[in-house]
């Protein structure tokens, strides 16, 4: 099974596409200081939906979705954008969690697993 990667740093990559599996990293939003949880979860999922149309898929091939939150309460906040962007009928597989994040003005990180259109 071949492995591409797309968007290749020294650290990780942002896309890994694996037979026809597409992974994309942990995405966060731009850093600006007091950013709401809406607006983070927006901005990611706009790059979400670039990246994705750089493996060649889009949210209508989701699998899987892990959501990282600051600070749980805003749950529903952050549910708010998601549940205006997934496609109703394909919504993925999928956890929200509580963690503390690598910097005190990232409230989300989000990652998804998509696969390619058959």
């Amino acid at each position: 099974m071949s492995i591409k990667r797309i968007h290749v740093g020294p650290r990780m990559s942002g896309i890994v596409i694996n037979g026809s599996n597409v992974h994309l990293s942990g995405m966060t939003a731009a850093r600006r200081e007091g950013r709401s949880v809406a607006e983070q979860t927006g901005d990611i999922l706009k790059r979400i939906d670039e990246l994705l149309a750089d493996a060649g898929t889009s949210k209508e091939h989701l699998v899987q979705v892990n959501i990282w939150l600051s600070d749980i309460t805003t749950f529903d906040e952050m549910n708010s954008v998601w549940d205006k962007w997934v496609i109703p009928g394909h919504t993925p597989a999928g956890a929200t969690v509580e963690a503390r994040l690598a910097l005190p003005d990232i409230k989300v990180e989000i990652q998804v697993l998509a696969a390619l259109p058959s």
